[in-house]
């Protein structure tokens, strides 16, 4: 990340919204944001992380947290794409203002993914739509209107390139902070978990009444489908189209997700406890995320990070007839 505005170079057209969202310096923007009272609060904390980051004083466990949900609430502030000048007034304090909101880039691979989403307008734009409707009343089936927010995910994960979303969503990282921020990128609490985790049987019956659901799940099971004797551990040996289906998930009632923040490992928010004789055809369901040798080699492939190891559940089992594994839809024009 540098501070200094650069000469904007020709782009193809589909690169062109990279450059759509208007710079200001980031003196300017410091005083907008301290105009607000809850970008100034959040402010002043990522000044003092940066501080401490400056004078290499270590952070315990509570302030680093801190740092980062700050980090994660400046959202969409115009901090976040201001630049500097090199011979403007004041450069000194632009770059100061420059470095406290960018302080965390070079160890946080996810919230750099994130800035760079802030480079594209549609990008930015679906991401803050989808994570202010999943924040309203997150952490509370009540308030939280999972609908809306499927709906939002979808959007983001639909139009925005993959070149944005896959830096997002399978950014690596090296520490429990970041990993905290990748999984939070789908704003779990309202996209992902419930009060308490249904059975997986629900979840399913609940994916095959949606016809959405219902066609991505074939999609990732046709595309993400494990094969024991080939290299890949993967039938179709596609790693785009996998990664694409599993992507494809997200904003359905089988959304997955990160299960901690110090592992790479999905899963479905669901259980197998009470589920009677068809607790086979449930470990099935979780199976499918958890101990799938084809995703889990993808996820490898593309957060550069150590292969994911599983174990062997046995031979999987289609729950959706597939009709040859045919593609139910073009892979640009999925119906929302």
């Amino acid at each position: 990340t540098t501070p200094y505005e650069r000469p904007q170079p020709v782009l193809p057209l589909e690169r062109r919204d990279l450059l759509a969202l208007p710079r200001s310096d980031c003196i300017a923007a410091e005083q907008l944001c301290l105009s607000d009272s809850t970008c100034n609060a959040t402010y002043r904390i990522l000044e003092n992380c940066a501080l401490a980051k400056t004078r290499f004083v270590p952070l315990d466990h509570n302030s680093r947290v801190r740092c980062l949900n700050a980090e994660l609430d400046l959202g969409n502030s115009s901090l976040l794409h201001c630049k500097c000048h090199r011979r403007m007034k004041r450069q000194e304090h632009c770059l100061r203002v420059f470095w406290t909101v960018h302080a965390g880039d070079a160890t946080n691979p996810c919230l750099k993914a994130t800035h760079i989403c802030n480079l594209s307008k549609k990008c930015v734009r679906l991401r803050t739509d989808y994570a202010s409707i999943c924040t309203k009343g997150a952490g509370s089936e009540d308030m939280c209107d999972r609908r809306k927010c499927h709906r939002g995910l979808r959007n983001f994960f639909e139009k925005v390139p993959e070149d944005f979303t896959k830096r997002i969503l399978f950014c690596p990282c090296q520490d429990e902070l970041c990993g905290e921020r990748r999984r939070k990128t789908i704003v779990p609490d309202c996209s992902f978990q419930y009060n308490t985790k249904p059975n997986c049987l629900w979840l399913l019956d609940s994916c095959l009444e949606d016809h959405i659901c219902k066609s991505r799940l074939a999609d990732f099971q046709q595309n993400c489908q494990p094969a024991d004797m080939s290299p890949d551990g993967c039938s179709q040996h596609n790693h785009a189209a996998c990664l694409q289906a599993y992507m494809g998930m997200i904003g359905t009632p089988m959304t997955p997700n990160y299960v901690s923040n110090s592992s790479v490992e999905v899963s479905l928010w669901c259980t197998c406890e009470s589920s009677g004789n068809q607790k086979e055809k449930c470990d099935q369901i979780l199976s499918m995320f958890e101990s799938n040798k084809c995703l889990g080699k993808h996820q490898s492939y593309h957060r550069n990070i150590t292969t994911i190891v599983h174990q062997d559940y046995g031979v999987w089992v289609p729950l959706l007839p597939l009709l040859s594994y045919a593609r139910l839809w073009p892979t640009l024009t999925w119906s929302r």
